[in-house]
């Protein structure tokens, strides 16, 4: 009977726990496939759903340069 009361309490404290993971594995995802060129500023902003007024692609690399330095902040990379 135990059992029963605790299966669902288990199921909810890990959901969080797994939808946090996949998000920061497509942040890191889409980082990387900036850094590699492989996608453009701007639709690398558009992927990570950010808010991001400007039209220019300047402007629009600097932003995301920025946000995803914060994921590697050990590194020395030059976007």
């Amino acid at each position: 009977m135990n059992y029963l009361l605790l299966l669902p309490v288990f199921f909810v404290l890990i959901t969080p726990s797994e939808a946090v993971t996949t998000r920061m594995f497509k942040v890191l995802d889409t980082c990387a496939r900036y850094r590699l060129k492989e996608k453009t500023a701007l639709v690398a902003i558009k992927d990570l759903k950010l808010k991001y007024e400007g039209k220019e692609e300047s402007e629009a690399e600097l932003f995301i340069k920025l946000y995803c330095s914060v994921f590697t902040p050990n590194e020395n990379v030059d976007f």
